[in-house]
C-alpha cells in the first residue's frame, strides 16, 4: 500500500511542476509581449499608424495568449488530478494544439511587425 501511494505522490507531485511550468510559460509569453509593446513606444523607431497597431494588438494578443493558457493549464492540473486519482490517463492532446496554434498566430504577428518596421 505505501508503494501505491508514493507512487502516486509522485504522479501528483509531477503534475504540479507541469502545471508551474505552464505558469512559467504565461510569464513569459506575456513579458515578452509587454516589452516588445512599451519598446515599440519608447524608442526611436519611425512612427507610422500600421505598425503602431501590429505592436499593441501583439501585446494585447500576448496578454489573451496567457490568458487561455492559465485556464487551458488549470484544468488541465484537475482534470489530471482527477485521473491519477483515478487510475486512467488520457492524454490532452486538443490542448497542445490549440496552444500551438496560437503561438504560430503569436509568432506570424511578430514577424509582420518586423516586416513592416522601418528603422
Amino acid at each position: 500500500m505505501e508503494k501505491d501511494q508514493l507512487k502516486y505522490a509522485q504522479q501528483h507531485l509531477a503534475n504540479e511542476r507541469t502545471f508551474l511550468a505552464w505558469i512559467r510559460t504565461v510569464i513569459a509569453i506575456v513579458g515578452v509581449g509587454f516589452l516588445a509593446t512599451s519598446l515599440h513606444f519608447t524608442i526611436g523607431v519611425h512612427r507610422d499608424d500600421r505598425i503602431d497597431l501590429i505592436s499593441i494588438v501583439l501585446g494585447m494578443f500576448t496578454c489573451a495568449l496567457g490568458l487561455v493558457i492559465t485556464v487551458l493549464a488549470t484544468f488541465g492540473y484537475l482534470q489530471k488530478k482527477r485521473q491519477i486519482n483515478e487510475g486512467t490517463f488520457r492524454p490532452s492532446s486538443a490542448h497542445v494544439i490549440l496552444i500551438a496554434v496560437f503561438m504560430v498566430v503569436l509568432l506570424s504577428m511578430i514577424i509582420l511587425y518586423f516586416v513592416f518596421i522601418k528603422v
